[in-house]
């Protein structure tokens, strides 16, 4: 593009300058030379930002066809399937049966000031009875009491 200048040759040049245009006008010179220089660094810079916005524009039709096409493929009867089907289970991963789920909730009698109750079940001498509901959880979650919540004063 242009020649690259070394500094001996810049000193010739403003030796040249010095003597053909005149200590006088010099800085006149170089003042209009600066000018000159940003327009054409304005210019350049304007022609870089209508490009990349081009290729804006440009990347933007390509998306808008993409969304487009996504419309026209899918539906909303299969985007509803898809969130409603079922999620798999950790037995389903690992390839093996899942146990059969239990209908009916097993059925407890409440007793004033406690809550649902029933006798509970030692587990070492009865492990058949934790099994005969289906339910082994059951007498576990009826043993175990919650704590009351406190609440401190502000």
């Amino acid at each position: 593009m242009l020649p690259s200048l070394g500094f001996n040759e810049i000193i010739i040049l403003g030796i040249l300058a010095l003597v053909v245009v005149g200590p006088k006008d010099l800085p006149l010179l170089f003042r209009k030379l600066g000018k000159w220089t940003a327009k054409l660094r304005g210019m350049a810079q304007e022609f870089r930002t209508g490009f990349d916005e081009l290729a804006r524009q440009a990347e933007l039709d390509e998306l808008k066809r993409e969304v487009d096409a996504l419309r026209r493929t899918t539906s909303l009867q299969e985007i509803n399937r898809e969130l409603t089907r079922p999620l798999p289970t950790l037995e389903d991963y690992a390839g093996v049966a899942s146990p059969p789920k239990q209908l009916e909730a097993p059925t407890t009698t409440a007793s004033p000031g406690r809550g649902p109750s029933a006798a509970p079940v030692d587990r070492a001498a009865a492990p058949e009875a934790a099994n005969a509901s289906g339910d082994a959880a059951a007498p576990l979650a009826e043993e175990i009491k919650p704590a009351p919540i406190a609440r401190s004063a502000p």
